[in-house]
């Protein structure tokens, strides 16, 4: 059983009410091989949400508190962003989840690179506050991209 970013099987989560289904990812739901999860609104944001980035970090620095998530208003949503991981993992650990599919770039679910918390679509090395802490916690973390 893996954890897949539940917008990769054509759940509408993205901040935009959305989703970013692909079909192959999503078969694996189908097929009973895995749960989708959306860390934002485990975190207790809406659907649709303002988008947010992380600002001055990545997602291991806003687990260890040197970096904030903000949204495009200008309003600090890092809270929301921990208590989503947080409560990702506790779903994984629920289900001895070794694995899993999240969703690249994103502020929660990105892995090897986010963007840089400008709001012009501009990427930098790192992870996301929810892949980071899957990554601290031995869950492999891959992307729809790899």
């Amino acid at each position: 059983m893996i954890l897949i970013s539940a917008c990769l099987c054509g759940i509408d989560c993205k901040y935009n009410g959305l989703n970013n289904l692909d079909e192959n990812i999503a078969g694996l739901v189908k097929k009973g091989l895995a749960i989708p999860f959306c860390p934002e609104q485990l975190g207790g944001l809406p659907t649709p949400r303002l988008p947010s980035e992380i600002v001055e970090g990545t997602g291991g620095d806003v687990l260890d508190g040197l970096a904030k998530v903000i949204n495009k208003e200008g309003e600090d949503v890092t809270e929301n962003f921990i208590r989503g991981a947080q409560q990702s993992l506790k779903l994984a650990n629920m289900y001895g989840i070794k694995t899993a599919i999240l969703k690249s770039k994103s502020p929660s679910c990105g892995y090897g690179e986010i963007y840089d918390g400008s709001f012009r679509r501009i990427l930098i090395k790192g992870n996301g506050v929810t892949a980071s802490l899957f990554d601290r916690n031995s869950i492999k973390v891959l992307t729809e991209k790899y």
